[in-house]
């Protein structure tokens, strides 16, 4: 099959090494930098007619089946309705979805009318970090998930918290009761580049069931991401950059008492995990192709929601704001990269 690459920095690179691992064909990349381009020829060894500066042309020349789109989110929409057209039977877009909820609704759009799979790139579903967190948590020792909290360093909310909130959504087969956000006032220059924007600062959200997700990642942090998995019984604490997980959960004879004795006897263990991005995005690929569930246009639609009921609470001061994606802004775009 063929494929094609739209942006080869690190992560589009990274992209187009799984999809040569795979077998698939790779007929050519683009980007407008010479420098990645350059790069994307030495580490894949891709010939001079392989590389493009205009995705426009890419895609003409080269009809793929299969597209990764690995640009700034700004460009997502456009491109992913250009691979459309251009006869794409597979759209596999980099996070954020989009910049405005009305270009997630053209995107899904065109490819329901032209029979297109499309997937966004949450790939955290198919890492050890959540498949194992998620036994233990769901474990009757444990006794469930009742909230998660993400300590970060100033990883954009957009960004990188947009992870964590497809993979609570995920996880707890829940849509937001209430959304609360409260941005910093610090801004710190975006490494992509001077027109981009990404709040940092804390934002928490409730489901019906009481279940919710706390993101702490403040403009001041500058190191870390920990999650932070609490139960009725137990807490589990994996720190991502390390791969270093550590539980402890009340011992038997313990369970069932008052969460407010919360210092009671338990029992300890400690598990290194091993995070390969390669691996996860290969796993979602192979669910894309055999036409199995995978982070959708839909499921990443709801992210973006969640982004701009942040947003509105922000601005209205940080009150919890009830979670209604129908009385949000379409329209409205957002300089996330």
């Amino acid at each position: 099959m063929k494929a094609a690459v739209i942006g080869v920095g690190r992560m589009g690179r990274r992209h187009a090494a799984v999809l040569r691992g795979m077998g698939f064909d790779i007929a050519g990349v683009s980007d407008p930098s010479e420098a990645a381009l350059e790069a994307a020829r030495t580490e894949l060894g891709l010939e001079s007619e392989n590389l493009y500066r205009d995705p426009a042309q890419l895609l003409t020349s080269t009809s793929p089946e299969a597209v990764v789109i690995a640009t700034t989110a700004d460009c997502h929409a456009p491109l992913t309705l250009r691979a459309v057209l251009a006869g794409a039977r597979y759209v596999l877009c980099e996070k954020p979805m989009a910049v405005s909820l009305a270009e997630c609704d053209a995107m899904i759009a065109a490819c329901k009318e032209r029979d297109v799979r499309l997937a966004i790139n949450h790939q955290r579903r198919y890492m050890p970090q959540f498949e194992v967190a998620r036994d233990i948590v769901e474990s009757p020792e444990f006794g469930g998930l009742r909230g998660m909290t993400v300590v970060a360093g100033n990883m954009g909310l957009a960004m990188n918290g947009s992870h964590f909130l497809e993979i609570f959504m995920h996880w707890t087969g829940e849509t937001p009761r209430t959304i609360a956000a409260s941005f910093s006032d610090v801004e710190v220059p975006n490494p992509r580049g001077a027109q981009f924007r990404d709040a940092s600062g804390f934002l928490r959200v409730t489901t019906a069931s009481g279940r919710r997700l706390t993101i702490d990642a403040e403009a001041d942090a500058g190191h870390g991401l920990l999650s932070v998995y609490m139960g009725h019984n137990g807490q589990l604490v994996v720190d991502e950059l390390t791969g270093v997980a550590t539980t402890e959960i009340r011992t038997s004879e313990q369970r069932g008492r008052p969460t407010t004795l919360y210092g009671l006897p338990a029992e300890g263990s400690r598990q290194q995990f091993t995070a390969d991005l390669n691996v996860a995005i290969r796993a979602l690929w192979e669910r894309l192709l055999a036409g199995e569930s995978v982070p959708s246009g839909e499921d990443s639609r709801r992210v973006i929601e969640c982004l701009v009921t942040a947003y509105v609470s922000h601005e209205r001061g940080g009150v919890p704001v009830a979670f209604d994606p129908s009385s949000l802004p379409r329209e409205r775009r957002f300089a996330w990269a």
